[in-house]
Order: C-alpha cells, then sequence, then structure tokens
C-alpha cells in the first residue's frame, strides 16, 4: 500500500485550525507542534492557491476564497471568476488568431454543455457572428471534448443524457466518447472534425490553474482544409500554435 502524504496530512490540519480561528504564523505552529518555518511554507502554498487568506493588519490567517468555493462552484470552473479568467487570455487569444488564421474560442464548463467566454473572429475580414456567451454541444466540439477528457464525472452526465446528432459525424454513443476523451488526454489536445458544423474543423488545448487543475479550454476553428490536411488530421503547426496559447494562459493563471 502507497504511504501517506506528510505535506497533505499537515495542510488539512492547517486547514481545520483556521476554520475554527484566525491564527499567526507561530500559533499555527504551536498547535500542530511544528518548526514555524515550516507552518510558514505551509500557509504560503495554501495562500498561493486561495485556500487561506492573510489579514496584512493582524497578520493572521483565515480561510480564503478557495475553500468556500469547493462547496458551490462544481467543476465548472472550480472557483475560477471566467472574468478572471478572460482577461488573463485576452492577448494570447489575439495572438493565437493572428498566428493560425482562424477564429479563437475561449470555453468553461457550464450544465454539461461549454460557456464561450470569449471569441476572436478570423483575421480575414469575412462576414462572421459573435460566439461570446453562447453555449456549445460538449461532445461535439474540439473545446468541449477536451474539457470533458479532464472531468470524468461531468463526460459520464454527458453520456446519460444521450447524444445529438448535428451532422453524419457527430458522435452518438457512449464508446466512441470514452475512446476519443482518451485520446485527447494522451495527447493533450482536442479534435472535431465536422461534429456539430458542415465543413469545419477545430482543435483545442486545456487551460490549467494552480496544480495542472483544468478550468478551461481554447482553441481555433475554421474550414477543414485548412485545420486539416488531406487524411482529415489536425495540421501539426496549428497543434502547436493552440498548445503553445494554452500554455501560456496557464502559467499566468498558475501564477494569479
Amino acid at each position: 500500500m502507497p504511504g501517506l502524504i506528510q505535506s497533505i496530512e499537515r495542510s488539512s490540519a492547517v486547514l481545520r485550525l483556521l476554520a475554527a480561528d484566525r491564527l499567526r504564523v507561530g500559533e499555527v505552529a504551536e498547535a500542530l507542534d511544528l518548526p514555524k518555518s515550516t507552518a510558514h511554507s505551509i500557509l504560503r502554498t495554501l495562500e498561493h492557491v486561495g485556500f487561506v487568506e492573510q489579514d496584512p493588519r493582524t497578520t493572521r490567517y483565515r480561510l480564503g476564497r478557495g475553500v468556500l468555493d469547493l462547496g458551490s462552484a462544481g467543476l465548472d470552473t472550480a472557483g475560477l471568476d471566467v472574468n478572471e479568467l478572460r482577461g488573463r487570455a485576452l492577448n494570447w487569444a489575439d495572438a493565437l488568431a493572428a498566428r493560425s488564421g482562424q477564429e479563437v474560442r475561449i470555453g468553461v464548463l457550464r450544465d454539461r454543455q461549454v460557456l464561450v467566454v470569449h471569441h476572436v473572429f478570423r483575421p480575414d475580414h469575412s462576414a462572421q457572428s459573435m460566439d461570446t456567451g453562447r453555449l456549445l454541444p460538449a461532445h461535439a466540439t474540439a473545446l468541449g471534448k477536451t474539457l470533458l477528457a479532464y472531468h470524468p464525472s461531468v463526460a459520464s452526465a454527458v453520456a446519460r443524457e444521450g447524444f445529438d446528432a448535428y451532422t453524419r459525424r457527430t458522435l452518438t454513443n457512449r464508446q466512441d466518447l470514452a475512446r476519443q476523451l482518451g485520446e485527447t488526454r494522451g495527447r493533450g489536445w482536442g479534435l472535431a472534425v465536422e461534429e456539430w458544423r458542415a465543413g469545419q474543423a477545430a482543435i483545442a488545448a486545456p487551460l490549467r490553474t494552480s496544480g495542472g487543475l483544468v478550468v478551461g479550454a481554447i482553441g481555433i476553428a475554421g474550414p477543414v482544409e485548412t485545420v486539416c490536411d488531406t487524411r482529415r488530421q489536425a495540421r501539426q503547426a496549428l497543434v502547436e500554435h493552440v498548445v503553445a496559447g494554452a500554455r501560456s494562459i496557464s502559467r499566468d493563471l498558475a501564477g494569479a
């Protein structure tokens, strides 16, 4: 049997202490019989991920918004404000549209669908409609499959509800969905070819916050012939652009 991880046990103990009272570093160290430097490191890490907050006036620590959000946020964005996500991704999304020549969407899970929180038009001045605020089907889009790949309970709920068909290529059974979600996790990005809209293909990659938690996805979409090669596989250069953009946003989110 694998051994227990002492740092997690200690962090849990700190959180239980702060649930009952607001304490200074020294008081936490005394209560748990820890070196003050160890208690300080645990508190700083918990503060970094939003689980504790320090009152600058009293220097006492208390439970942070991150802990409170656990009970109410569910798996959609794990408590991350979508406006914060959008704000940190704006410049990277614009750059991705310019580099790829395709439209860019950023999405989060919302009620087992994908809520588009930001949309950048293709930089070709063609007629396009804004999708920000729109709900997209999770099983039929690259954004959705990327998000479902890292949220198995939501994927199971989507599979139980059944599959609406949007084109003749839309996934229509659990086995195909499970296989594609496994492929998405394995390579680190998702692909949808004519599954939501005929003639359109999309590539997406996950957006992660502290600890690697997936809170959103960013992707490009465009005509099949520009997004895919003659074998209907994603063009490698576009995959690299999407993955690089997702990693840049993730670094910003993790450092927030």
